[in-house]
């Protein structure tokens, strides 16, 4: 098989023998998958593809399966998933080997996690790829996601709502992926059968911050003693990201335990926040303050009525789970 210089920003098509899909992005490695699948179908027709598990399989199993022929298809793909359990150094000789000399009949996809580099890698960059899969930059992320959209839902995604979407997402792909399945059935059809575009105001509607930023929004309205925020940020939470009451209230006791220390540590406030890795720098700031103005006994008072709610909510003593939440909010913030 004639040998190619080794090209990074290539992707894995049909000339193909070896792929390596590595890194911690499991979306990406699935859709690498599924799109070479496609090329080979392409290039032959109907493929066998075949699944080996890195963590159960043996080394010659899974070579031997390469070098056979397909019953019914003229071509096969054999994946091994967590290949870095597979190919250990007792086994790595053997697909060094197989790597020099793979078979035309086959295509030999590597899926893991980690990867760790090698003399094989350069032996399959001569006849293949290794692609490193992991979660993009933000800028990329918003730009993956309006070109996502289009694709595979028809849809329009404004940028105003894409960077909102990732705001409250992250960059994880796999979930960028199922929310934009989401707001393209919820923002439908025009009566003349467009796509109606995806607006920043469907996203904040349909999309739930995450787990982090429910617990910042409500830290911070605690923080600033604001009972109308408070109460809004408890009720997305609970409502529209769906997190558990309770982690809800850990949160409130967490940001009321802050508050109690740092009112204590008087002048030392502000180191005390650093070393509790308060961040960013404007959130260390607004609690140092408000820690500051309240004083210890308030803080104190605070701290007694979240740990009496956190109580309440994991003992079942509160019937209603966000009642319990309403009253500890308007408590924290009164």
């Amino acid at each position: 098989m004639a040998k190619r210089p080794a090209n990074p920003s290539r992707m894995p098509d049909a000339s193909c023998r070896i792929v390596v899909l590595h890194g911690p992005d499991a979306f990406l490695r699935a859709e690498h998958s599924a799109a070479l699948v496609r090329v080979l179908e392409q290039s032959h027709g109907a493929v066998d593809v075949l699944h080996f598990a890195g963590g159960s399989s043996e080394a010659a199993d899974v070579l031997d399966e390469c070098r056979s022929f397909g019953l019914m298809a003229t071509h096969k793909v054999v994946m091994v998933d967590d290949a870095d359990q597979l190919i250990k150094e007792e086994s790595r000789e053997r697909f060094e080997r197989y790597a020099a000399k793979p078979s035309e009949g086959a295509t030999l996809v590597l899926r893991s996690s980690r990867w760790h580099k090698g003399k094989l890698d350069g032996l399959i960059e001569a006849v293949g790829v290794l692609v490193k899969c992991e979660a993009p930059g933000e800028a990329q992320a918003v730009a993956w996601a309006i070109k996502r959209c289009a694709k595979r839902h028809g849809g329009v995604l404004t940028r105003e709502a894409a960077e909102l979407l990732v705001e409250r997402v992250g960059v994880d792909l796999g979930r960028l992926h199922s929310e934009l399945g989401k707001l393209a059935a919820a923002a439908g059809l025009s009566p003349c059968g467009d796509a109606v575009p995806i607006d920043r105001a469907l996203v904040a509607e349909f999309v739930g911050v995450s787990r982090e930023e429910s617990a910042f929004a409500i830290q911070d309205a605690v923080a600033r003693r604001s009972a109308p925020e408070a109460l809004t940020n408890l009720r997305d939470a609970v409502e529209r990201s769906r997190e558990s009451p309770v982690l809800v209230s850990w949160a409130c006791m967490d940001v009321a335990r802050k508050l109690h220390a740092l009112a204590c540590a008087g002048r030392g406030a502000t180191e005390l926040a650093q070393a509790m890795r308060i961040w960013p720098a404007d959130r260390q700031r607004a609690l140092v303050q408000q820690a500051g103005r309240l004083g210890p006994a308030k803080t104190l008072a605070m701290l007694e009525a979240a740990v009496a709610g956190d109580h309440a909510q994991k003992s079942g003593l509160g019937r209603d789970p966000m009642r319990t939440l309403e009253r500890l909010a308007v408590t924290l913030t009164s």
